[in-house]
């Protein structure tokens, strides 16, 4: 067997994400039409890492798609340690139609795939977070009604949403600016990647540690907490390290026009202040929502027996 997976969204072509994105529109505007997509079908939902969204949102998703969602709890299955990954690959295969794990290493889910027989859907790791950035542009295409383009400047850490944000951005040739302190750059590999795979699409990708200005021109200005799940132990000298980094009113004013968006959970009066996420340019509430619907899509496409391995 040779199924489809969604692991980074390298692995997609800029006409397939752009699919995945026309596809969460539809199902949004008609859900009715897809109450049966996953009729009979079964996603086993991996956590290693507690979410909120991404549970809430694949477990109703999944309900709503005709299917049913597994609830495993990592310590259960300690995947990894009271069993190899490859052979958890192989059991679940067995079990179920798909796979959807949120975790720490993002080795292990490519060793899922590896070893899968059905699909395998990134829910997040440390270094991706291909579902979030999905319903994250889903959101932009809806405000300006286009994607290729527009400008999007993130300000913080450069972690696993800097990395898949330029990788969506490259692949829907939006411009993409990261503005990071100096040592949370993201990783070097991935944006070279990134900027390369722009090269075919018109997408800048670029970084810069300098923040004033860094937002002019900006259609969407981006943030994420300056201290990740795993990374309790270094919140103090981050909280340090990142100021002047907060997106407040300030650094929003300097493009009026832009929109603001977080991936949530917030930290109002670290990386953004609550007049910006609680303001009238903020669009986090329709971007959560938007988990639900690009979800779907995801699911629909890679379960449904259709998906195809792309050939770029």
């Amino acid at each position: 067997m040779n199924p489809r997976h969604l692991l980074t969204l390298e692995e997609f072509s800029p006409k397939e994400v752009s699919g995945l994105l026309g596809l969460a529109a539809k199902i949004k505007k008609s859900p009715s039409n897809y109450q049966k997509a996953l009729a009979g079908q079964c996603l086993a939902m991996i956590f290693d890492k507690s979410s909120a969204r991404t549970r809430i949102s694949f477990e109703v998703g999944t309900y709503q798609l005709g299917g049913h969602a597994l609830f495993i709890n990592g310590s259960e299955i300690q995947i990894g340690k009271r069993e190899s990954v490859s052979d958890t690959a192989k059991v679940l295969s067995r079990y179920v139609q798909g796979v959807m794990i949120r975790t720490y290493a993002h080795s292990i889910v490519e060793e899922l795939a590896e070893n899968s027989g059905v699909p395998i859907i990134n829910g997040l790791t440390d270094s991706h977070h291909p579902c979030q950035v999905l319903a994250d542009f889903q959101t932009v295409q809806e405000e300006f009604g286009k994607l290729k383009g527009l400008q999007l400047v993130y300000v913080g850490d450069g972690n696993n949403m800097t990395h898949s944000l330029m990788i969506i951005s490259a692949k829907t040739g939006v411009h993409c600016r990261v503005v990071c302190p100096p040592g949370y750059e993201p990783d070097s590999t991935i944006l070279k990647s990134a900027q390369k795979e722009g090269e075919k699409t018109g997408s800048r990708i670029e970084m810069t540690h300098q923040v004033e200005g860094s937002t002019k021109a900006a259609d969407v200005v981006y943030t994420d907490v300056w201290a990740s799940m795993g990374q309790e132990s270094e919140k103090e000298k981050r909280v340090k390290d990142f100021q002047g980094y907060q997106v407040n009113e300030k650094l929003m004013s300097e493009s009026p026009k832009a929109i603001f968006l977080h991936c949530l959970p917030a930290h109002r009066g670290e990386e953004v202040s609550a007049g910006v996420i609680d303001g009238k340019q903020s669009r986090v509430w329709d971007q959560a929502e938007n988990r639900l619907h690009a979800q779907k899509a995801v699911l629909v496409t890679l379960l449904s027996g259709k998906a195809k391995r792309s050939k770029n």
